[in-house]
């Protein structure tokens, strides 16, 4: 059995070519997909099983989310846990890979790999809309897929941490990075909205969206969760990652179907369909819609790419 670290995995990763295995991950038949949500108060615990078939990969990962550790002195992440990786022929347990550091990089892979089919190639403008981990994260995947940014900013509730990622980020990025203040005015002026949040109630608005905008939804994974509201998803066109992970799991879909603003029509595909060829974007006027839902198989997908890089 094999284990890997967090320092392993940051090690062996790239945006580009975990967006390309993705991108070719999901060119197969969809996974087998199963879920364990339990609750207690904020706090979560999360377990997320996935088989890819005709004798694929299978595994299990188990993630807790305290939301409330990053106001720990000292702060602790709020994701923490494990991902379990079978041997295909045999069952027996292969690997155990650390899970937040490859949550990391599922779930911003997952985003950027949206982005590459949906996202106008010119985008200049990006928001990331949050100001956790994922969130700084997100800029370095975007300006590896779409290398014509040449702005950042960084909306949170807390103005504070907001400014506090813009700097770190400033140090690190080839372009300018800055806090906004204003959320509507930094949306209107944004080519990609990427929100990163654990909001339940919406927090970017459509009427804020500028034709040509693709918007990026991380943060709800409940039922009761979302992050846009009505006007952005009549606006927009509706993309998923899994439509077996998100229709009827996510708030984000959830509550506007059952209140009638959208059907299941409406989600005119995920990422199987779009390798097979589903239309995505039609016009750079479009406004394009993505929700992340993160489903086992691209945990299992992402567990296949660094164990094959290391």
């Amino acid at each position: 059995m094999r284990l890997v670290s967090a320092e392993q995995i940051e090690a062996a990763g790239d945006w580009r070519a975990l967006v390309d295995a993705l991108g070719e991950a999901h060119r197969g038949q969809p996974a087998q997909v199963k879920d364990m949500l339990l609750r207690d108060g904020d706090n979560a615990w999360l377990s997320r099983a996935a088989w890819l078939p005709g004798g694929g990969d299978f595994g299990l990962k188990s993630m807790s989310v305290f939301p409330g550790n990053i106001n720990l002195a000292p702060p602790k992440p709020s994701i923490n846990g494990g991902m379990l990786l079978f041997d295909k022929t045999t069952g027996e347990l292969a690997a155990v890979l650390e899970g937040a550091a490859l949550t990391i990089w599922k779930t911003v892979g997952d985003s950027a790999l949206g982005a590459v089919r949906l996202a106008r190639e010119d985008v200049a403008e990006l928001l990331v809309v949050g100001a956790g981990t994922i969130a700084s994260r997100l800029p370095e995947a975007y300006l590896a897929i779409r290398p014509s940014i040449q702005r950042v900013q960084v909306w949170n509730r807390t103005s504070e941490r907001a400014t506090a990622l813009a700097e770190d980020l400033a140090k690190m990025l080839p372009v300018p990075v800055e806090a906004a203040t204003d959320l509507s005015q930094a949306v209107a002026a944004a080519d990609i909205v990427a929100c990163a949040t654990m909001s339940p109630e919406p927090v970017i608005k459509g009427a804020w969206l500028k034709p040509g905008a693709h918007v990026d939804l991380i943060g709800a994974y409940r039922p009761d969760m979302r992050e846009v509201d009505d006007d952005a998803l009549r606006r927009g066109r509706l993309f998923v990652d899994s439509r077996d992970t998100t229709i009827g799991e996510i708030g984000e879909l959830i509550i506007p179907m059952n209140s009638g603003v959208i059907t299941e029509e409406d989600v005119l595909g995920d990422h199987y369909q779009l390798s097979a060829g589903a239309l995505g974007r039609t016009s750079a006027q479009d406004i394009t819609i993505f929700k992340n839902g993160g489903g086992a198989h691209l945990d299992l997908m992402t567990a296949r790419f660094f164990l094959d890089r290391l």
